[in-house]
């Protein structure tokens, strides 16, 4: 739950209190694109202004899914006067507002739109952890698999910014155990000269890494497509990037195998792998997740 900025106040009682909760986020999430396109706006860069207005329809796109959600299986829109307690921050601008817009790219756009949804993802793993009725339990277990779909859109995004901005370099030709185990690796690494709490976590991590290196070495998944041109060292070698790498992989493959029990393993290690990418990068980054 690292990505979070706290956890969340309470477990979530009705479906009513649920879907309202679904739909404060979506609403955050609009607010907030909305003012950063705006703010592009303001400062003549209507490039970054179509980037954000392109996540604003996507938020909206969401929140149409939660109030059609709602109206099937409650007969009416979420109501905001259901939620108990404010849900915990799931969007973040990163200091988007406050940088030399100059400074802010398309590849920065995503990457923050794309750790909003792994905040959300990690949201509703959390409450449908914590939910004591089944129904409850189910429909958060949804809203997360809805996040993940999120997230892969905007991670897929977010790789092509990122080559529009440069070409990759050729690299050493790795495949996904061969950097689980280096993950791994650096996980030690960092384990042994971590203090406090961060320590065993970062052991866990480690150990959790290995276990994916082990599995898709007996099960491969196939090749993906973006260890095509290979590695660079300057990410192999360094745990955020790295961490990010391999996440972009399991959701790319979670999205393009044919067999529906592969697309689920994938999925599956993408979840270990978000929660390892979001501890890596509230452990280097500090509170500014």
């Amino acid at each position: 739950m690292t990505l979070l900025k706290s956890e969340p106040f309470a477990a979530v009682t009705s479906m009513d209190e649920l879907l309202a909760i679904a739909s404060a986020m979506e609403q955050e999430a609009i607010d907030g694109y909305s003012a950063l396109a705006r703010l592009m706006r303001q400062e003549n860069r209507p490039d970054m202004e179509a980037v954000f207005e392109q996540l604003v329809a996507e938020e909206n796109q969401h929140l149409g899914n939660v109030v059609r959600w709602s109206e099937n299986v409650r007969n009416k829109k979420p109501d905001p006067a259901q939620l108990r307690w404010e849900p915990a921050d799931t969007f973040d601008d990163e200091g988007a507002r406050s940088i030399a817009p100059a400074l802010l790219t398309a590849y920065r756009a995503f990457s923050m739109a794309a750790r909003n949804e792994e905040r959300a993802f990690l949201f509703w793993t959390y409450v449908a952890a914590n939910a004591d009725q089944p129904p409850i339990q189910e429909a958060a277990e949804r809203m997360a698999r809805e996040e993940m779909g999120h997230l892969t859109t905007l991670r897929r995004e977010r790789r092509r910014a990122f080559h529009e901005q440069r070409a990759q370099p050729s690299a050493p030709a790795l495949d996904i155990p061969e950097l689980e185990s280096r993950l791994a690796g650096l996980l030690a690494e960092a384990a042994a000269g971590a203090s406090g709490t961060d320590a065993p976590t970062l052991e866990k991590l480690a150990a959790e890494a290995l276990e994916r290196s082990s599995t898709v070495a007996q099960a491969p998944l196939g090749k993906s497509p973006l260890l095509r041109d290979g590695v660079p060292p300057e990410v192999s070698g360094h745990l955020a990037p790295l961490s990010e790498l391999l996440l972009d992989c399991y959701l790319d493959l979670g999205e393009r195998l044919v067999d529906q029990d592969d697309r689920d393993r994938a999925q599956r290690l993408a979840a270990g792998a978000i929660r390892c990418r979001a501890f890596v990068r509230s452990m280097m980054n500090g509170p500014k997740t």
